[in-house]
């Protein structure tokens, strides 16, 4: 069972890679299109592009980043084993990550013994790059764990924070990118580092906006500047998102 069957397509944009079943890359801690943009062949339109929102209509970006509540950052105590991820939640024999990779092959790949993966094509939206080899790809927690622990999640339970890592219940909270990018990206916000392909942009803002708002995390003050910022040069982006339970 993919990712994309969990919850209706209308929403299912929020939640969002990588590598199959085999443990040898190095995930986040660190999508592309513009507001003009199309989804990706079989994949669901991205937030921030033409029907990004949901049939009820989503809000714009800006106004959704004023949802944000403001917070201090609080890195004390982090450590990236608080966050238990790559688990197998429904039990099918593919672990998050293989889920992900799965769900966002523009060519589905073929699925192997304990869910080993080969022969797909992906498509690195921060960059803009057309991936053959899973290897070379990672699964970026759009929101990294560690800024979803300064933003929150220092208070969480050790499930919720599980859950947090493993988010299959939304399009856009984890996503399928080049090593390359995801490792520049690390932990930082987007006052400290965009996707180097500029389409990538307004896509990347409405993520980010609704990740944290699907979980209810805050933003600090140099992170809501930007996002207002580029808010500014994404006046067509729309945000849909759905609160996590």
């Amino acid at each position: 069972m993919t990712r994309r069957h969990l919850i209706p397509l209308a929403t299912a944009l929020l939640s969002v890679s990588l590598v199959g079943c085999t443990p040898q890359v190095i995930e986040d801690d660190a999508k592309p299109d513009s507001t003009n943009s199309s989804a990706l062949p079989g994949k669901p339109a991205p937030s921030g592009a033409p029907g990004g929102g949901p049939a009820d209509g989503g809000l714009p970006l800006a106004d959704a980043i004023a949802k944000i509540p403001d917070g201090d950052e609080q890195r004390d105590g982090y450590k990236r084993d608080s966050f238990k991820h790559w688990v197998d939640e429904d039990g099918d024999g593919c672990a998050t990550r293989a889920e992900v990779l799965i769900a966002e092959a523009t060519t589905k790949p073929k699925q192997g013994e304990r869910c080993a993966l080969s022969g797909g094509v992906w498509r690195s939206y921060y960059d803009e790059v057309e991936v053959t080899d899973p290897g070379k790809l990672d699964i970026d927690h759009l929101v990294p764990l560690a800024e979803a622990w300064d933003s929150g999640a220092h208070a969480w339970t050790p499930e919720r924070r599980q859950a947090y890592a493993n988010d299959l219940g939304a399009e856009r909270s984890l996503v399928a990118v080049t090593a390359k990018t995801n490792r520049s990206k690390a932990d930082k916000d987007p006052a400290a580092w965009l996707p180097p392909a500029k389409s990538a942009h307004c896509t990347y803002a409405a993520d980010w906006t609704g990740t944290k708002l699907r979980w209810q995390l805050t933003v600090d003050e140099k992170e809501r500047a930007a996002l207002v910022k580029l808010a500014d040069t994404c006046p067509d982006t729309v945000v849909a998102y759905e609160v996590a339970p």
